[in-house]
């Protein structure tokens, strides 16, 4: 543990760097670190945290800047959550104020608001299908021999899927299809969905033939072990702002990365551990060849007591660590209450 004095002048050199971008000399640590200190005693201090491995010295500059080991114990033991302002509040109220239908939007609407209130890159991603409770399933006629079956869960997920309808399936049939599929189903999770239920259901309506098993085919799909990441980007053309990534091959590279759904997936679900709603990962730590000049922070949104999905911002390591949580705090809180409204 460091003591009060060396806490106090690295988190300044942090947040002067977070601000100016330039490395930090003992003279702007004396301006504001508030402390009464010579100069020489500052440049003491930041040689001792430099052997700690808190600072690194660029070769062609008097001044430091933070390591990944200063970061992380700026953001474990240093940082302040910061409250979002009232016009970014408001901002964020509105985006979640209206009633939406369907979940796809509103966490696509989660990551823009995501990116426009942290000017960073977004990632969120929409409720885990496997561990979502059925809520309803509904077969309606299309007209001619299709149907179409909406498949809905408790977390709000909306998925559909035409199906090819026996031209004898009339109205009534459907919906007595829809009536056992929706008694033997609700309240159950896709996950715990035996195999036995099924052929329960098969036994039952048998007589439905084609069309029954294509709805069983549809959930089947859906008890599928695997990697079924539902991810939603806001924001890329942030990354071209920052100065971190002027370099045209490091930004060409990160850009490719985010293309690889199941990897952004990993990072954003990587170095989290229980109990923390929010979980920032620095450099080196992402273990992404790609991200080794970034940080992530992420969080987890919930409906009722269930963790459903979460969300994130890609940047510099260079970035306000205290208002990104703040506002990652606002809108985990606003998806929240919207999801708990749209169930």
């Amino acid at each position: 543990m460091l003591d009060p004095r060396a806490q106090t002048l690295l988190k300044t050199l942090i947040e002067r760097y977070i601000v100016e971008g330039q490395p930090v000399g003992s003279r702007t640590l004396s301006k504001y670190s508030g402390l009464e200190l010579s100069p020489a005693t500052i440049r003491n201090v930041m040689a001792d945290l430099e052997e700690l491995g808190y600072l690194e010295q660029p070769h062609t500059s008097a001044g430091r800047v933070p390591s990944d080991r200063g970061y992380r114990y700026y953001v474990d033991c240093l940082m302040q959550e910061k409250d979002v302002s009232p016009s970014e509040d408001e901002l964020i109220r509105r985006a979640f104020e209206r009633k939406v239908r369907e979940i796809d939007t509103l966490v696509r609407e989660t990551a823009r608001i995501l990116s426009d209130t942290t000017h960073l890159t977004s990632v969120v991603s929409g409720p885990q299908i496997e561990k979502a409770t059925f809520k309803e399933l509904r077969l309606v006629p299309l007209g001619g021999d299709k149907a179409i079956l909406i498949y809905i869960t408790d977390s709000g997920f909306i998925e559909n899927q035409v199906l090819e309808m026996p031209v004898e399936v009339t109205m009534v049939e459907l919906q007595r299809v829809s009536e056992v599929l929706n008694e033997q189903l609700k309240g159950q999770r896709v996950e715990s969905l035996s195999r036995a239920s099924i052929q329960a259901l098969q036994r039952e309506l048998s007589r439905y033939g084609a069309l029954l098993d294509q709805a069983l085919q549809f959930l089947e799909l859906r008890m599928e072990p695997g990697d079924r990441h539902r991810l939603y980007l806001g924001g890329t053309t942030h990354m071209l702002s920052q100065p971190e990534f002027r370099d045209v091959d490091k930004l060409r590279s990160l850009l490719t990365l985010l293309e690889h759904e199941e990897i952004v997936a990993g990072v954003l679900e990587g170095g989290r551990q229980k109990d923390q709603w929010v979980n920032i990962q620095i450099g080196e730590e992402i273990q992404v060849r790609e991200l080794s000049d970034c940080s992530v922070v992420s969080a987890t949104y919930r409906v009722g007591d269930q963790v459903v999905g979460r969300m994130g911002v890609i940047g510099p390591k260079r970035m306000e660590y205290g208002r990104i949580v703040g506002v990652m705090h606002s809108i985990t809180r606003r998806l929240t209450e919207s999801m708990q409204r749209n169930r």
